[in-house]
């Protein structure tokens, strides 16, 4: 989590789950943005067979369920995302809206909006929003 931006963080949590964060601060400085959820769109087939369920909805929604769908482990920790096996890459493909809340599971900074996402059926937990 202290860089150098734009690589992977990867941890092992409650002894049972991968999470994984994208670097965002300078080399040095503590600063990720943990990933919550994606809209599963390729590799559909691998991920249901990684999660063992056929629900696309359930596929990648929530920190542990993206990193099983994925094959995302201790292994891709520091991996540059900015070129494969692992990559992020815009898409101009916004359906809904954007919105905030607080976070989920932390009570630090629990009055910040801290926690972005696409209004959809894609977001890992609803909360009452902040537009």
């Amino acid at each position: 989590m202290f860089g150098p931006p734009g690589h992977l963080y990867v941890y092992f949590t409650y002894g049972m789950h991968f999470c994984c964060n994208v670097v965002c601060e300078s080399d040095g400085v503590a600063g990720a943005v943990l990933l919550r959820a994606i809209e599963p769109v390729d590799g559909i087939d691998l991920m249901r067979e990684r999660r063992g369920t056929e629900i696309i909805r359930d596929l990648a929604r929530g920190p542990a369920r993206l990193c099983q769908a994925l094959g995302i482990d201790r292994l891709q920790n520091g991996a540059d995302l900015t070129e494969p096996p692992i990559w992020i890459e815009r898409r101009r493909r916004v359906v809904g809206e954007i919105k905030s809340s607080p976070r989920i599971g932390l009570r630090p900074g629990i009055d910040q909006p801290w926690r972005f996402y696409e209004d959809g059926p894609w977001i890992s937990r609803r909360v009452r929003a902040r537009s």
